[in-house]
């Protein structure tokens, strides 16, 4: 069976119309079939058939950055009392050699916990020279301690799409179009709106996204999280501006040979499906799950914070242009942010001692 039948299949079964939370899911990660399970390059600084990739992300574009996030995870190791790095959606795995390589001996394990096969592969065969320290987990166990780490994570969950008519907020699901042939939006009532304290003017045509899984996430970690701390990456928006009126047709983003494009419904399971985080509702949902929030800022703020600017005095004139990428504005340093959380009372985390952004969540 090929993705697309598996997904007819699954439109037949539920009636004729699936939430786009669920043909996300489907594209991505159905096993065998989905994105994330087929063995194409996806990370890498060059596109082409030929070994090229869809996406780069900040580990590939230079080795400083897992350098300098290792700074912080040393001392959240220290401020914790654990010895356990585990990290979501490892990837390529170079993020997992930068911490290894400045970690080492400060670190008793490094578990991986990655939905695709293909990737694990990838993963075992770079990390091969720290033998057993490295280990790969299928599922996140019930209980467990350490600092759990999430590079570009979040945005790579499932989303439901929302759609503004003018009088009220619908809920965007995919249907299957004999006429084109092919898969075409299609709404339907919902309960569902945009999580805002105070009301919006909405333009009629508003399309945006909803983050229940990558909440629901949040929650499964504080549940089980008993000693520790957890740090995510990612692109993203306080509530505020993610929904602001004037961001009509949302965030969602396909990305295929280092080309972006809006459209989820052609090729898929031949590239990526991501939508920006509201990092408000992370930080909520961990807050009211029991987590302290250690700190949120941009993926600039952070990384200097850490010791990025030293780093940078001891690379080569190379090194120093592609790790500049990392903070420049128009890159990646103002786009992408980070969240810390801890269990219990918390530490002053090193990446959030200047412009510590959490009064704007």
């Amino acid at each position: 069976m090929d993705l697309q039948t598996l997904i007819r299949q699954t439109l037949a079964d539920a009636g004729g119309w699936i939430g786009f939370d669920r043909f996300m899911e489907l594209a991505l990660y159905a096993p065998g079939l989905g994105y994330y399970s087929g063995g194409r390059n996806k990370f890498g600084l060059m596109p082409g058939a030929a070994g090229g990739s869809d996406f780069v992300t900040a580990p590939e574009m230079s080795p400083l950055f897992g350098r300098a996030l290792a700074c912080q995870l040393a001392q959240a190791l220290e401020a914790t009392g654990t010895d356990t790095v585990i990290e979501f959606g490892a990837g390529s795995g170079a993020l997992a050699s930068q911490i290894l390589e400045v970690l080492g001996e400060r670190l008793q394990c490094y578990q991986i916990v990655d939905l695709s096969g293909t990737l694990r592969a990838r993963q075992q065969q770079r990390l091969a020279a720290w033998g057993d320290k490295v280990q790969w987990l299928d599922a996140l166990p019930e209980r467990f301690e350490g600092v759990v780490l999430g590079n570009e994570l979040l945005d790579a969950m499932p989303v439901q799409l929302i759609h503004f008519d003018g009088k009220q907020w619908q809920e965007r699901g995919v249907v299957w179009d004999e006429a084109k042939p092919g898969f075409a939006w299609a709404d339907r009532a919902s309960a569902l709106q945009p999580p805002l304290d105070e009301p919006a003017d909405f333009v009629p045509g508003t399309v945006t996204e909803l983050h229940a899984q990558g909440e629901a996430f949040i929650r499964t970690l504080a549940e089980r999280l008993t000693r520790g701390a957890i740090f995510l990456i990612d692109y993203g928006f306080p509530a505020a501006e993610y929904y602001h009126p004037q961001r009509l047709g949302g965030t969602l983003m396909c990305h295929h040979e280092h080309r972006a494009d809006p459209d989820p419904l052609v090729r898929v399971g031949e590239k990526d499906i991501t939508a920006h985080v509201n990092f408000s509702g992370i930080a909520l949902t961990g807050q009211d799950a029991g987590l302290m929030v250690l700190g949120y800022t941009s993926q600039a703020n952070f990384l200097i914070n850490c010791g990025l600017v030293d780093l940078l005095c001891t690379s080569d004139l190379a090194g120093r242009t592609m790790a500049h990428r990392l903070i420049t504005e128009h890159e990646m340093g103002e786009l992408f942010k980070v969240v810390g959380f801890a269990v219990g009372e918390g530490f002053d985390a090193l990446g959030f001692a200047a412009g510590d952004r959490s009064h704007m969540l």
